[in-house]
């Protein structure tokens, strides 16, 4: 049931419109840090880095996995068009364990064609979603 603190929230990716609905704030990890949204929020545009979306409902609250796009926030909502955003029942976490694995040893080991930038995200996707699985 909506209420006054309620507005819109929409995330989509290439593929599919991953939510849709009234939600009363929604938090995600920006370029800039961390972001709470609520209703009436400063317009805004930021880019979203990889990290743990919450969405705060009424009576319940949603995570996911976002790793990367762009959110549009205006007063009455906010909008996130992401590249790849997982459900916790998405994610396969044995997976998940094997590339944070994978690149804390390639950023361990700094051999001489190391995309670093590269391996530094691919280990904070892993993290967030190993996070969003707890």
């Amino acid at each position: 049931m909506a209420n006054e603190r309620d507005f819109t929230l929409r995330i989509i990716t290439p593929d599919r419109t991953f939510y849709e609905g009234e939600v009363q704030m929604v938090e995600f990890n920006t370029t800039e840090g961390e972001i709470g949204v609520l209703k009436d929020h400063i317009p805004m545009t930021v880019l979203v880095s990889p990290g743990v979306l919450t969405i705060t409902l009424e009576e319940e609250t949603k995570t996911a996995a976002l790793h990367a796009g762009f959110a549009e926030i205006l007063g009455d909502r906010v909008t996130i068009l992401a590249e790849i955003i997982e459900w916790p029942h998405e994610i396969d976490e044995s997976r998940a364990e094997k590339a944070k694995a994978r690149a804390e040893e390639r950023l361990q080991l700094r051999a001489e064609d190391l995309d670093v930038k590269r391996a530094e995200i691919s280990l904070r996707r892993a993290i967030t979603r190993i996070q969003v699985t707890k």
